[in-house]
C-alpha cells in the first residue's frame, strides 16, 4: 500500500474512533460522518449525516463533502449541499487530516458563518438584515431536518430487523414443536 494509501486508512480509522462513520465501500474512499451541531452555536443539538468522498490523491487533494441533510447556513448551498470551506477546498493541506475538518474546521464554519462570501444568498442576507429571524430560522431547520432522534429511531429500526432475521435464521421445527399451544 503507498504512503498515501497509509494515510488515508489511518486518517479514516481516526474519524471512526471519535465519530459515527458508514463506509459505503470497502476502499474506504467514500463514507457518511454523523456530524453534531457544536456546543453553544444555533446548531447545537443538530445531527447531520455528511457524505465525504476522498479523491485518489488524497491527501494532496480535498475531500468533497456534503450535507445529505438540510442545514440552513449562509455558507452551505441549500440545493447542491455544497460547504464553502476554503480550508477544504481551496487551502487544503496534507498537514490537515480528516478529523481536523470534523473537529475544527466544520465546527468554526457552524460557529462563524461568513455572510460575505455566501453559497446561500438568502440566508446571508437574513442573517445580515434581520439577526433573529435568521436565528429562528436556523433553529426551524435543525428541528425540522437534523433530529437525533430521528437517526436514533432509523438505527433501532435496522436493528430490529436484522435481529428478526437472525432469530428467524435459527430457529427450528423442534422450537416449534416445543412451544405450548395457547
Amino acid at each position: 500500500m503507498s504512503s498515501s494509501g497509509n494515510r488515508l486508512v489511518m486518517d479514516v480509522r481516526k474519524l471512526m474512533m471519535a465519530y459515527k462513520v458508514e463506509l459505503i465501500d470497502d476502499e474506504m474512499k467514500n463514507f457518511y460522518v454523523y456530524f453534531h451541531g457544536p456546543k453553544d452555536s444555533l446548531y447545537q443539538g443538530g445531527l447531520w449525516k455528511l457524505g465525504v468522498q476522498l479523491p485518489d490523491d488524497y491527501p494532496y487533494k480535498p475531500p468533497s463533502i456534503l450535507f445529505t441533510n438540510k442545514i440552513y447556513h449562509p455558507n452551505v448551498d441549500e440545493e447542491s449541499s455544497l460547504i464553502c470551506l476554503d480550508v477544504i477546498h481551496e487551502s487544503s493541506s496534507p498537514m490537515f487530516g480528516l478529523l481536523n475538518v470534523f473537529e475544527v474546521f466544520l465546527p468554526q464554519l457552524l460557529l462563524y458563518p461568513n455572510p460575505s462570501d455566501p453559497l446561500n444568498n438568502e440566508a446571508a442576507g437574513l442573517m445580515m438584515s434581520d439577526l433573529p429571524v435568521y436565528e429562528l430560522r436556523v433553529k426551524e431547520y435543525c428541528e425540522k431536518y437534523a433530529k437525533p432522534e430521528d437517526e436514533a429511531a432509523s438505527s433501532e429500526e435496522r436493528t430490529t430487523d436484522k435481529e428478526l432475521s437472525e432469530a428467524d435464521a435459527h430457529s427450528s421445527d423442534e422450537t416449534v414443536a416445543a412451544k405450548p399451544d395457547l
